[in-house]
């Protein structure tokens, strides 16, 4: 089992910068590709950022492109999600996943197999 615990979420302004971690523990080497997902009140859940083990390949969103950053320290075993340039629209609940396999490369909620209890983040002037 690997678990997932994020943090760092809150209440910022539009156009503010906010960085989300994600702790992995247990069976770390099950969480060779991590990602960020949020869902937003009265929709699905959606895929927001993606990377793999090595931290070199990363996926992310139309909606989130130049203003989103993920990493990973893998010695420290944590996932980060750089938000920038927040816009009111960025408003939801943010997931941290996880799944064995890089493999085939595909970022819906059903590729995922570990799931944080996820932080909010709202954005609001």
């Amino acid at each position: 089992q690997v678990q997932l615990a994020e943090s760092g979420g809150g209440l910022v302004q539009p156009g503010d910068s906010l960085r989300l971690s994600c702790v992995v523990s247990g069976r770390t080497r099950n969480s060779n590709a991590m990602g960020w997902f949020r869902q937003a009140p009265g929709r699905e859940r959606e895929f927001v950022a993606g990377i793999n083990d090595g931290g070199v390949r990363k996926h992310y969103a139309d909606s989130v492109k130049g203003r989103f950053s993920i990493s990973r320290n893998n010695a420290e075993r944590t996932v980060s999600l750089q938000m920038n340039s927040l816009l009111p629209e960025d408003t939801a609940v943010y997931y941290c996943a996880a799944r064995l396999h890089y493999y085939p490369v595909s970022w819906t909620t059903g590729d995922m197999t570990y799931w944080g209890k996820g932080t909010q983040v709202t954005v609001s002037a």
